[in-house]
C-alpha cells in the first residue's frame, strides 16, 4: 500500500529514462498511449520495467518503441510475454506524422522519456524528440547542475 502512495506523489511514474538528458537535448515531448498485453501491464505496474536503450521509429504510419524491456512476470503461465517484443504506441495520425517529419531531420531521433499512468489509470509513455549532445555540452551540463547545487547550499546555510 505504501508503494502506492509513492507512485502518486511522484506524478505516477512508473520509469523515468534518466540517461537522456544526460547525453540529448529535449526538443520536443509528445504523450502516446502503448499497447500491453495484461502480463505486461502487471509488471509495469510494479515498476519493473526499462527504458535503457529503447527508442521509437515510426514505419507503415504507425509508431512502434523497440527495446523497451518488460520482463516476464512472475506468476504468468506458458501464454507469458516476450521482453524484448516491439510495441505499437497509440497517438493521432497528425502526431505521428508530425514525429515522422522529426525524425526524419539529420540528428534527431525518437526516444521515450518516461512510463507513467495518466489519472484514469493507462500507461502512458512519454516521447522525446531528440538531438545528440556533444561532449562538450555534457560536460558543460554537469558544470550548471554543480554550479546549481552549490548555489542551494548556499542559500540554505545563510537563508535561516
Amino acid at each position: 500500500m505504501g508503494a502506492q502512495k509513492d507512485k502518486k506523489r511522484d506524478g505516477g511514474n512508473l520509469t523515468v529514462n534518466r540517461r537522456v538528458l544526460h547525453d540529448y537535448f529535449v526538443e520536443a515531448r509528445f504523450e502516446a498511449g502503448i499497447e500491453l498485453v495484461g502480463t505486461e501491464v502487471k509488471v509495469v505496474r510494479n515498476g519493473e520495467a526499462g527504458l535503457a536503450g529503447a527508442y521509437a521509429e515510426v514505419k507503415d504510419g504507425q509508431l512502434f518503441i523497440n527495446q523497451l524491456r518488460i520482463p516476464p512476470y512472475a506468476f504468468g503461465n506458458r501464454f507469458n510475454h516476450d521482453s524484448l517484443r516491439t510495441r505499437r504506441l497509440l497517438m493521432h495520425k497528425k502526431e505521428i506524422l508530425k514525429l515522422k517529419a522529426y525524425s526524419e531531420q539529420k540528428g534527431m531521433t525518437l526516444i521515450p522519456l518516461r512510463l507513467y499512468l495518466s489519472p484514469r489509470g493507462r500507461v502512458k509513455v512519454e516521447v522525446g524528440v531528440c538531438r545528440g549532445k556533444a561532449q562538450v555540452d555534457k560536460r558543460e551540463t554537469i558544470r550548471r547542475r554543480e554550479a546549481d547545487l552549490q548555489a542551494r547550499r548556499a542559500m540554505s546555510r545563510y537563508g535561516d
